[in-house]
């Protein structure tokens, strides 16, 4: 994504807080960026209804703070997911191995 166009790329128009942005992207990255936007624009209007001084740049500032703690508080739950899965197939296989030590003998 980038905010010059490329050959291959077309520009998209997206609304934030009633501000209308234009953004080169591929088309294949349309969908994806759509979706960002609305998701943005979401976070912000939920932000603005709550904040004492509802500037855009303090709303996209607070915006992208809140999404991104929500990211990395998800990749830790998930990397967590990750290390209890391969603690789990290790044991497994350290009693597979046992078991099969066990037949040979």
């Amino acid at each position: 994504m980038s905010s010059t166009p490329s050959p291959a790329s077309e520009p998209v128009a997206l609304r934030l807080l009633d501000r209308e942005f234009l953004i080169a992207c591929s088309p294949d990255e349309r969908e994806g960026l759509l979706a960002a936007a609305t998701f943005l624009d979401r976070k912000m209007r939920e932000l603005r209804a709550n904040a004492r001084t509802p500037g855009f740049d303090r709303l996209a500032v607070l915006a992208a703070i809140s999404i991104t703690h929500e990211y990395l508080a998800l990749r830790k739950q998930h990397d967590g997911a990750d290390r209890s899965v391969t603690d789990g197939l290790a044991a497994l296989r350290r009693k597979l191995e046992a078991a099969l030590d066990a037949q040979v003998r």
